[in-house]
């Protein structure tokens, strides 16, 4: 089969878990002997990026070009809110993606083409993939076929950007572009059942299929060394994944606390100024895998303070992969992963009090949660890999029914 995979996002361009989502699902088809290719994104550096892609011939062929508009999406903080209003609607009508995307599958000529978070590349690539005719498998990762900045914030769900009524324009156009692919794949019942009630997809397929873990082999933990309760952070720094908050709760805390900060964003240089003064935070910047399983072979727990509507993280499951508990807000599709004193603690979002609680009173059970260890793993089964892509196969094939 030959099978195509579109993402705004793309390693070595990583700002959040869908596209490493991606890249995991491109590596093992290709490893079963699939044809793959991928099509995302790349900075601008010439004006060929506009028309023609550049290919990286890997084990799956990558097409990177810059999509036409005012700047590229991972660019989008520098820039005000009209601009980026704007730029928003350039993305759901710019016709140039679509074009770039017909002469990439004249060539590759796919069976089936999974695509996952578009924003960036222009909304017009399903249109494209709809008036090609091929098989369509659409994955979810956030909200933004319903808000138009992807953030639905606790506490804000109706002010003005949130609100269903002031959402309802945008999402009358994106739902007109998107219709109905073949499949809708959602990590979370949450997030299936914000589209569903929002009337997306009404002729579509809906199967909730978790985000697959790596395929990794995972050596038992070494024993713990000696000191202070080791906290890891990992992911976006920015203020809606609550690493303000977490920060900010470090004096409230009566026991003492060793936090490790994973990731980039627009907080980095705050954040890196703040551990240069305060020795409890260690900021590592963005990390290979590799290393990140390091990280979780000295920490007790991931904490995961997230103030907006979060769909399934994947630093969830990669901390259960290796047996670590996990603190994580308790908002979005989060608690069909964690679940209290099994593998995890939930607390309210945005709730300074409830976090410092929880990160006491694990702190004072390390041993209970050390003994925890293979029955975390154990929670994170059902997302391997191989399972994930299983069902992806089975779900192609049903083109031909």
């Amino acid at each position: 089969m030959t099978i195509g995979i579109i993402s705004n996002f793309y390693p070595p361009f990583v700002r959040g878990g869908a596209e490493q989502v991606a890249w995991r699902t491109a590596q093992e088809l290709y490893r079963r002997g699939h044809r793959v290719f991928v099509v995302s994104t790349k900075l601008f550096e010439s004006p060929t990026d506009f028309v023609y892609p550049i290919v990286d011939r890997r084990a799956e062929s990558v097409y990177r070009f810059f999509p036409l508009n005012f700047y590229h999406i991972g660019d989008a903080y520098k820039h005000p809110f009209f601009l980026r209003a704007v730029w928003t609607a350039v993305d759901l009508w710019n016709p140039m993606s679509a074009r770039v995307l017909r002469k990439i599958f004249k060539q590759e000529m796919p069976d089936v083409v999974i695509t996952h978070n578009l924003k960036g590349m222009g909304m017009q690539i399903v249109s494209e993939i709809r008036r090609q005719k091929i098989y369509h498998i659409h994955t979810l990762h956030d909200v933004q076929l319903s808000v138009p900045n992807g953030l639905l914030m606790y506490g804000h769900e109706k002010t003005f950007l949130n609100n269903p009524v002031s959402r309802w324009a945008y999402e009358k156009v994106t739902k007109a572009i998107f219709q109905s692919p073949h499949i809708v794949l959602s990590p979370s019942r949450f997030l299936a059942s914000l589209y569903q009630e929002r009337g997306f997809f009404p002729k579509s397929k809906i199967e909730i299929l978790s985000n697959p873990t790596p395929d990794v082999q995972v050596p038992l933990r070494p024993e713990r060394q000696a000191g202070p309760t080791r906290l890891l952070f990992a992911g976006q720094l920015e203020k809606h994944k609550g690493i303000l908050l977490l920060l900010d709760l470090l004096d409230k805390l009566s026991v003492p606390i060793e936090l490790h900060i994973v990731g980039e964003g627009t907080l980095a240089k705050q954040i890196s100024k703040r551990a240069d003064a305060d020795k409890r935070i260690m900021y590592h910047g963005f990390i290979s895998y590799e290393y990140l399983l390091k990280m979780f072979d000295i920490c007790d727990a991931t904490v995961v303070p997230s103030l907006c509507y979060e769909n399934s993280p994947t630093i969830i499951s990669d901390s259960f992969l290796v047996g670590v508990p996990v603190i994580a807000s308790d908002i979005g599709g989060i608690s069909e992963l964690v679940r209290d004193r099994l593998n995890g603690v939930l607390v309210l979002p945005g709730n300074t009090e409830a976090l410092a609680a929880a990160i006491e009173k694990m702190a004072g059970e390390l041993p209970y949660w050390a003994g925890q260890e293979a029955v975390i793993k154990k929670t994170v089964e059902p997302y391997q890999l191989g399972k994930y892509v299983d069902r992806l196969e089975q779900l192609a094939a049903q083109r031909d029914v």
